[in-house]
């Protein structure tokens, strides 16, 4: 099978995509085993991470800690657990005194030494936050000064840092209370909505949610934008999925997932004819509609296999969920929907089939990330074109 770039898909999808060729050339049967021992080492090294909500529990509550180390890729959720910590932490009217927001690259040894030295004024403590840490390179001397600190900290400051998806640091990780911010899977995304929008004084039904995030995506910083648009248009009036759909100009049955989905049962015209739409949407290219296409024929390849070798469609749903929730790739509707999506679509496919799908995939990838194509909805047309055509040759 052709290797696919990182950037294509999760890496964790492609381990299970290469290891099903290799236990099959060892004569051995694929099951429920063959896909975990890639995992193990993960989960006992984020063992010690606590995870977005414990941390906002413990912060709500007033339990503050003198050091707080956020990474992973969910900014917006690290904006909302810092904003609830200096809610916590600092009265509003000591914050023009009591309250730093630096990012990393504007800092040296010396200026972050007396940044965290500072003593609070008029008040019982302080914070600073230090934001992107991944901005210093790995041998500066900036980080000895800040692991210094955050080793002995003072107990009148709290201290937030805030690192992206670089691989944490271990000292930081050692000393100080490490939050893993990353993904919410839909369920909770959808929960997010609902939270934003009464915050913002605009009442969704349940619907409405699950149809403004399947049809804007999953990112939060893009749904909260909707979120405030619609909130500017409709004030506290009642949204029902009609006119959220209507607003974000998209139809139910006109999102990526039902491009995806149209694609992985094989009713390829309907991709075709539905591409001008979904590009069309805010926010979608090319190149993010064949993200969560990879994604899910390489779920829908381990649906096959897992078939092939013998396993109970009740039981290769189960595995597939599983999987899913152990590997969180980004961009997918309701975890258990897609798994049994992606089992259900199975049957219409065998494994020769799939492999070429995905080099196809693959293929329109690089083709539209290089600078001589640029036409997105011809790519992805030929694309499809060309599954089906091998279809018909098969």
């Amino acid at each position: 099978m052709t290797k696919l770039s990182t950037s294509f898909r999760p890496c964790y999808w492609q381990g299970i995509a290469k290891q099903v060729p290799e236990r099959r050339a060892a004569g051995q049967t694929p099951n429920q085993h063959y896909l975990l021992p890639s995992l193990n080492g993960n989960f006992r090294r984020m063992a010690a991470v606590l995870s977005f909500d414990s941390a906002y529990r413990q912060v709500k509550r007033g339990e503050l800690a003198p050091v707080y180390y956020l990474t992973g890729s969910e900014d917006v959720l690290k904006d909302e657990l810092v904003g609830l910590i200096l809610d916590r932490a600092v009265v509003p009217e000591s914050r023009d005194f009591n309250l730093d927001v630096r990012q990393a690259a504007d800092l040296n040894g010396e200026s972050l030494h007396a940044l965290v030295e500072t003593p609070p004024l008029l008040t019982e403590r302080r914070v600073v936050v230090i934001k992107n840490l991944e901005q210093w390179r790995s041998n500066a001397k900036v980080w000895r000064v800040l692991e210094r600190y955050v080793a002995n900290p003072s107990p009148t400051t709290v201290l937030v840092l805030t690192h992206g998806t670089d691989k944490p640091r271990s000292e930081l990780e050692q000393h100080a209370v490490h939050v893993g911010v990353d993904p919410l899977n839909p369920a909770r995304t959808a929960r997010w909505v609902n939270r934003r929008a009464e915050r913002a004084g605009l009442a969704l039904d349940g619907e409405a949610a699950q149809h403004l995030v399947r049809a804007v995506g999953g990112e939060l910083a893009q749904l909260g934008m909707e979120i405030e648009k619609l909130a500017a248009a409709y004030g506290n009036q009642p949204l029902t999925v009609e006119e959220v759909a209507q607003f974000v100009g998209v139809r139910r049955g006109e999102t990526v997932s039902d491009w995806v989905n149209a694609i992985l049962i094989r009713r390829i015209a309907r991709a075709v004819a539905m591409l001008e739409t979904v590009l069309g949407m805010s926010g979608v290219t090319g190149v993010r509609l064949l993200g969560t296409l990879g994604t899910a024929l390489i779920g829908l390849r381990l649906a096959r296999t897992l078939l092939d070798g013998g396993l109970s469609p009740g039981r290769v749903q189960s595995q597939v969920f599983n999987q899913i929730r152990a590997a969180r790739p980004a961009g997918l509707g309701s975890w258990r929907t897609e798994a049994a999506t992606w089992t259900a679509a199975a049957k219409h496919w065998t494994e020769p089939e799939l492999e070429h799908a995905i080099r196809t995939a693959y293929e329109a990838d690089r083709a539209l990330k290089s600078t001589a194509i640029r036409d997105e909805r011809e790519t992805l047309t030929d694309m499809l074109l060309t599954i089906v055509t091998h279809k018909a040759a098969a």
